[in-house]
């Protein structure tokens, strides 16, 4: 077990994408039976982020390759809708802090609370706006890209200009294409034809 660590240890310092790769494949990939994805559509071809989002070495990894991505776009703040960006928006933003180089976090409500601030972007202070902030959109699985679409929305509302939608994992269902057809750059961590065995007939089929 004590080799074993190491060598995880290893592949992580030597090639963090391939070793948050091998998380992803072990804990959050599934294939074979139908699934119910959250944009109506069934497929045999399953992505569930948290066990790897909330997996320790998974996290760190995810927030490392996330922050060089939003460095690399000059990004100033980042978040998503919730649930599924909210897990990586929090590890992100404390990688990006130890990195030196602070990135604001924040993410997009569904619906705004009744009580309280009646917010629909929360993590910002008082006081504290998204205008004239370089903003990424995150996500953890991106199909269709409705959701994302949801949160540039809001984003957009409060006067930030969207420089970067990021996926962790693309799943090729039209999400790039939608992007680009609003003229949004669009790029993934991970697209789903990384984890799919040659030979599997993927249901539905692929947009790319």
């Amino acid at each position: 077990m004590l080799a074993t660590a190491r060598h995880e240890a290893a592949s992580a310092l030597s090639d963090p994408r391939a070793r948050l790769r091998e998380i992803i494949a072990a804990r959050s990939f599934r294939l074979g039976q139908m699934f119910r994805l959250v944009s109506g559509v069934e497929s045999n071809v399953y992505f569930n982020m948290k066990p790897t989002m909330f997996d320790p070495e998974g996290a760190a990894l995810m927030a490392r390759l996330v922050v060089e991505r939003l460095a690399a776009a000059g990004v100033n703040a980042v978040g998503g809708l919730e649930m599924g960006a909210v897990p990586i928006v929090a590890a992100a933003t404390v990688q990006s802090q130890l990195a030196g180089r602070p990135i604001q976090g924040f993410f997009v409500r569904k619906k705004a609370k009744e009580h309280g601030a009646k917010l629909r972007i929360e993590g910002l202070a008082a006081g504290e706006s998204l205008q004239a902030k370089r903003v990424a959109i995150i996500d953890d699985v991106c199909t269709t890209g409705g959701s994302a679409l949801s949160a540039i929305d809001e984003v957009r509302a409060e006067g930030g200009e969207i420089v970067l939608v990021l996926a962790i994992v693309d799943r090729e269902e039209g999400a790039e294409r939608l992007m680009r057809e609003h003229g949004l750059a669009f790029d993934a961590l991970y697209r789903a034809h990384e984890f799919i065995p040659e030979g599997f007939e993927r249901l539905p089929p692929a947009i790319r």
